[in-house]
């Protein structure tokens, strides 16, 4: 059997990440950094399709890597309309609602772009996965308590996927017959219950629902909120930023590095060691929220993100929720290596070739 050659790319808001894959193994990787002195060039992000297309071919000839030899480009998905788990093939649909940003405009929205002008040049195919906006939920878990605000999803999908397939593979099992809880845990957190191949139930890790985080306030109280929206002291960019990007350790202790919080905690600062046992307490409150989402039945809890290769949080996660299920962690964002594993199992007709249009 001929080995199948992928370039993966996963856009930014201010770099490229790049791969290159032989089969299953990752030959070249680069990250390509922009400034934001190029960036201001731009009127939008869409704008900057040339420009970050230029510094991919640039990267081929790097690597000596003739585009006419892929059998794919794979890339992360952007904001589309809300679309089941799996592999989609970037068509012209999905192209046109990118580049118009009509659900919404993010650095990823370049993903499918990019991969289609590369495949089109190359002559092979074009695909995204399990983008941001994949949305499996049961329709009893769009009840928020007001009909005017729906919840959605949005989540980790692509790393929650990839993990929660390798740790069936581990255990022998099928993901699309497997009852799971996805702990994504990064600079946001996002927990789903897997049931069956569909992420049934999820907490919006974006917008404000589930543990606090590194860098998001996650669910707070609503009247204490509301009471501040309209307190006068704040712009409406201000709360935003207090909910996502200042929220969670940012808040409490100045910084979203982990590491840093616990070791001020080991120094003795009692306040880095209160909100990382917090943190770890609202976490495993949300995954043992799951073991009534699917009435007990789970298979196992997969413990996955960049702070899952952090020991002390996953031992402290471990000790409050193994009591439901065994543990498997699987650290890492796994973005990269998710993606070529997807475009991989495109090719080889392990997984179904999604249409968007």
């Amino acid at each position: 059997m001929s080995s199948h050659l992928l370039l993966v790319i996963n856009p930014g808001s201010t770099s490229t990440k790049l791969s290159h894959f032989v089969d299953t193994e990752e030959r070249f990787a680069e990250t390509l950094a922009h400034s934001t002195e190029e960036l201001a060039a731009f009127s939008s992000i869409t704008a900057q399709a040339p420009f970050r297309r230029a510094a991919i071919d640039d990267f081929l000839t790097r690597h000596r890597i003739d585009p006419e030899t892929l059998s794919a480009v794979v890339a992360r998905g952007g904001l589309l309309r809300p679309l089941e788990g799996g592999v989609y093939a970037v068509d012209d649909a999905m192209v046109r609602d990118l580049t118009s940003g009509v659900y919404g405009h993010h650095a990823s929205n370049l993903g499918g772009v990019l991969a289609r002008s590369i495949a089109d040049a190359a002559r092979c195919p074009a695909f995204i996965a399990d983008p941001v906006v994949v949305d499996e939920l049961e329709d009893v878990a769009r009840f928020s308590g007001l009909p005017a605000l729906p919840r959605k999803s949005i989540f980790h999908a692509l790393n929650q996927k990839s993990a929660a397939r390798e740790a069936c593979r581990r255990a022998g099992l099928a993901y699309e017959s497997c009852s799971l809880i996805v702990a994504h845990m990064g600079g946001g957190v996002s927990v789903g219950a897997h049931r069956n191949g569909r992420v049934v139930d999820v907490n919006n890790a974006l917008d404000g629902e589930g543990p606090f985080s590194p860098e998001r306030a996650g669910s707070v109280p609503a009247g204490q909120l509301l009471t501040l929206a309209l307190s006068g002291t704040h712009e409406e960019a201000q709360l935003r930023r207090m909910l996502t990007g200042a929220g969670g350790l940012v808040a409490y202790c100045g910084t979203n590095d982990l590491r840093e919080v616990l070791a001020r905690a080991d120094a003795g600062d009692e306040t880095a060691a209160l909100a990382f046992r917090a943190m770890c307490r609202q976490i495993a409150k949300e995954i043992a929220s799951h073991g009534a989402t699917l009435r007990g039945a789970v298979d196992a809890i997969v413990l996955t993100g960049g702070m899952a290769y952090n020991d002390a949080l996953v031992e402290e996660i471990r000790a409050s929720v193994s009591f439901l299920a065994p543990i498997t962690v699987i650290p890492g964002e796994r973005e990269m290596v998710s993606l070529a594993a997807a475009g991989l199992g495109a090719l080889q007709g392990e997984r179904e070739v999604r249409r968007y249009e």
